[in-house]
């Protein structure tokens, strides 16, 4: 499977491929039912987000998204999903800013709505409205990421 992304350059120029793209794990608890389905439930919704990269082979990388979504009222945990949407990506021929760029935006970023789209199954699957969990900016997230290492970096020549 190719991205249209994808520039075709017989091998001179940067390159990005997306392999394959699966659902490694999913988890689906709703530790307070039956009873929350007997109450008018307004939950306050809470979404983790984290990110693992592991190389499988040269320019071959594998990225797991992992997306985890809790609703509580008050102390009443409504339901908590976790999904864990991978993929593995061919990335070759990038500046290393940009290469560190593909796996720490693009990548998610490609993920995203795979995982988007589980997570909303299976609230609805589990009794409860709809789910729509609103984009989210992985550029802004990888940037704020860049500037706190740079930060920590420039602390530590400090001392």
């Amino acid at each position: 499977m190719t991205d249209d992304s994808t520039q075709a350059t017989g091998g001179a120029g940067p390159s990005f491929n997306i392999l394959r793209i699966y659902l490694k794990d999913v988890s689906f608890e709703t530790p307070n039912s039956p009873a929350v389905f007997a109450q008018e439930f307004k939950p306050e919704v809470e979404m983790q987000l984290n990110t693992a990269v592991s190389q499988i082979e040269t320019d071959v990388y594998e990225m797991v998204l992992t997306i985890t979504v809790t609703s509580k009222e008050g102390d009443k945990t409504g339901f908590l999903a976790e999904v864990q949407q991978a993929g593995i990506f061919s990335i070759s021929g990038f500046s290393e800013d940009q290469h560190a760029h593909m796996l720490g935006a693009y990548c998610p970023n490609t993920l995203f709505p795979f995982a988007r789209e589980v997570i909303a199954n299976l609230v609805i699957k589990g009794g409860f409205p709809q789910l729509l969990l609103a984009p989210v900016n992985f550029d802004a997230l990888f940037a704020q990421r860049q500037n706190q290492v740079a930060a920590q970096q420039t602390e530590q020549a400090l001392q």
